[in-house]
């Protein structure tokens, strides 16, 4: 598919499409790690450290006590991390848990698609429904030749109805769709099974309160990348109300508080 700008963009999923991703890779993962990834930085954090390896992650911890573990593996809240990858507990945590801090985040699908990808020589940007307006915005400007949108699905090994969607909308954004239909896809979305695991309740670690969050459209006017540094994954906002930044939140502090 080419889009408005001359550029390629090729659809892919689960972590097998991450990890034969080509270009520029966005990597989507709605339920939950993507849509919690910008709450860090708007919660003031100043480093974002995406680590897929359960036992890395843990050691950034140890050897590093200050630092906020966040993590899941198969939604199950990983032992030693101090909150478990949701929208809502990061939410009651408030500014003052998060400012100045670096955080560690580690997740099934969407922090180990960005992992699949890097390692194949992709540039690699994170994707959501709450950063879709400005993703699409970068893309339009970024003079990238090939793009590949990569939904990650269910613990990266089953499409996911709320990653499609995500795509899907993207493209839209983009000019490549012009039937995208919200409503039909929120439909589609809080009747699966997927979503079913939240709203149902009976598990802390699955608040029903969280797909409010992870469904809502553009909260965010910033566009996170994935930079390499001293062996470790960094997230870093890079595109912000429609100005490319070169020095991460320098000097931008104000857009997310």
């Amino acid at each position: 598919m080419v889009g408005m700008a001359g550029f390629s963009i090729e659809r892919k999923s689960q972590l097998e499409g991450a990890a034969s991703a080509e270009g520029l890779a966005v990597i989507i993962d709605v339920f939950r790690a993507f849509s919690c990834a910008p709450l860090f930085f708007h919660l003031g954090a100043e480093n974002l450290i995406l680590e897929a390896d359960t036992d890395r992650a843990r050691g950034l911890k140890v050897s590093n006590p200050s630092y906020i573990l966040v993590g899941e593996a198969d939604e199950i809240p990983i032992e030693g991390a101090d909150l478990t990858n949701s929208p809502t507990q990061i939410l009651k945590k408030g500014k003052d848990f998060f400012r100045g801090k670096t955080v560690v985040h580690r997740t099934t699908a969407g922090v180990a698609g960005v992992r699949a990808a890097f390692r194949v020589g992709c540039e690699v940007l994170l994707g959501s429904f709450v950063m879709a307006g400005a993703l699409a915005g970068y893309l339009k400007v970024c003079k990238a030749e090939r793009i590949t949108i990569v939904a990650m699905g269910s613990r990266g090994l089953k499409k996911a109805v709320e990653d499609e969607a995500c795509a899907d909308y993207i493209e839209h954004l983009l000019g490549l769709k012009n039937d995208y239909d919200h409503i039909g896809a929120l439909r589609e979305i809080i009747c699966d099974d997927v979503c079913l695991k939240f709203t149902r309740g009976g598990k802390s670690y699955l608040p029903p309160e969280d797909p409010i969050f992870c469904l809502q459209k553009d909260l965010f006017r910033f566009v996170i990348k994935v930079e390499e540094m001293e062996g470790l994954l960094f997230g870093r906002p890079l595109y912000v109300d429609g100005e490319i930044i070169q020095d991460g939140l320098k000097g931008k502090r104000g857009l997310f508080l």
